[in-house]
């Protein structure tokens, strides 16, 4: 069974609009009752509630993807759209009131309160399997999200020597009374952000079962780990991790480059969303169709076309490459616009991580070890590269590896990620530059004096 996440509506998910002005939250103080838990069916409905969470649009519905992609644009892709808050992600201009900046904040502490409070009742599971499973779930998601955190509102991993820069808060209690949601909290480093980030993953990759059915299991919590160790540089862990994955057997390259993104729960997927026609991250303001496609099917043009990938980008794929010819189509807006394949179905499945990228992890960190764990190198990239129907690379470098990470997995959400890791550019940005930086939401600064702003808002 593949790894999905069920985009449910529950009364843990903060109510959020979808218009031009899209942010639409509840009040600091207003704790919805429902997060009180006290039976061991409340307590499995919270951790449906806390996947539902990370299927919205401020999460990996949309801005967990998009976010990333919008700021590592150059060379790479154009925005075209008319939301202010993406056209200053993709111009370097953030704002502290940006309304996307400030939902994925949001969203993202509340799905990890909704976890919180599933580890705080977790007396109230009898069963001892259950029971670990619901811990290994909510530490999974919690694990997660502060990484996502991590990288996006704060300097890199590396900025500093002993990354001592500013992270983000670490909340591990429950908020449920008034009381407890005044109480505030200052940043952690980053270091202490990633440690809670790793313990959180391991813990969840020894509780979860190996085919936990629709939702996370250990090898799900090991692909997480293996990126978060990647980002980390640390490339023995993120091998062993990566190499565990792959050799686990439950996984396999699809035959051909479009069946990820227009089949759901392939054989290649490690975590994906689950979505469908009726209940999706969005069909007109938000959802990751909405934004990337431009494609007109008998008549009807569907997406908005916001996000025009640029001519050179496609065009450095081979001719022949099967990822090229699939996967690029010229858009309704506009003479020789190109636009993505992977996002064409607003109710299509949103593949969070596959078995490409851990392969792609194995491949560079063998070659920057020197070793052949699992495979050589040059099996775990060739395995890609022929699959899309290009040429073999007998003895692949580091920067082919990296080269096909950019290939394979454009628009998937890793795009600045993988630029601030390899200490790359983007344009005139360096990967450490704080205009890559997030700015903490002026509402959460304003409410809590304890938080130090990022520099340059």
């Amino acid at each position: 069974m593949k790894k999905i996440i069920a985009i449910l509506s529950v009364s843990l998910v903060l109510g959020l609009s979808a218009c031009d002005n899209r942010l639409n939250l509840q009040p600091a103080q207003s704790i919805d009752a429902a997060t009180a838990l006290s039976t061991e069916q409340d307590v499995e409905s919270a951790i449906i509630g806390a996947y539902g969470q990370l299927g919205n649009g401020a999460l990996y519905g949309t801005n967990l993807n998009l976010l990333s992609e919008l700021q590592g644009a150059e060379g790479y892709l154009t925005w075209r759209g008319t939301f202010a808050s993406y056209r200053e992600v993709y111009q370097k201009t953030t704002q502290a009131i940006n309304t996307d900046v400030t939902r994925t904040w949001v969203n993202a502490y509340a799905a990890i309160n909704t976890v919180n409070n599933v580890l705080e009742a977790l007396g109230k599971v009898q069963d001892a399997d259950k029971k670990a499973q619901l811990e290994g779930e909510a530490r999974f998601v919690r694990g997660i999200l502060y990484f996502e955190l991590a990288r996006y509102y704060a300097l890199p991993w590396g900025a500093t020597a002993d990354n001592s820069q500013p992270g983000v808060p670490i909340v591990l209690r429950a908020t449920i009374t008034a009381d407890q949601a005044a109480q505030t909290a200052a940043r952690n480093t980053v270091a202490q952000v990633y440690a809670q980030a790793i313990d959180d993953l391991t813990k969840a990759s020894t509780l979860l079962p190996t085919d936990n059915r629709t939702r996370a299991d250990k090898y799900s919590a090991l692909a997480f780990l293996a990126r978060v160790y990647l980002q980390q540089s640390d490339y023995t862990k993120a091998l062993n991790a990566a190499n565990q994955v792959i050799e686990s057997g439950q996984f396999r390259l699809n035959p051909s480059v479009t069946s990820a993104f227009r089949n759901r729960n392939t054989s290649e997927s490690i975590f994906e969303i689950q979505q469908n026609d009726q209940n999706n991250a969005g069909t007109s303001n938000d959802g990751l169709t909405t934004l990337y496609a431009s494609l007109p099917v008998n008549g009807v043009n569907i997406g908005r076309g916001d996000i025009q990938v640029n001519t050179a980008f496609v065009t450095s794929y081979d001719s022949t490459d099967a990822r090229r010819t699939e996967l690029f189509y010229i858009g309704y807006k506009g003479v020789n616009r190109y636009y993505t394949g992977k996002y064409t179905d607003f109710g299509a499945n949103i593949p969070v991580i596959r078995l490409a990228e851990m392969m792609l992890v194995r491949a560079e960190c063998n070659l920057r070890l020197n070793s052949t764990v699992g495979a050589t190198p040059a099996a775990d990239l060739n395995a890609i590269r022929q699959r899309a129907g290009i040429a073999p690379i007998a003895a692949p470098t580091i920067q082919n590896v990296l080269t096909e990470r950019v290939k394979e997995l454009a628009f998937e959400g890793l795009r600045i990620h993988d630029i601030k890791r390899t200490k790359g550019k983007t344009g005139d940005y360096n990967w450490n530059d704080p205009k890559l930086v997030f700015p903490i939401p002026k509402r959460e600064v304003d409410a809590n004096n304890l938080l130090v702003q990022n520099p340059g808002y």
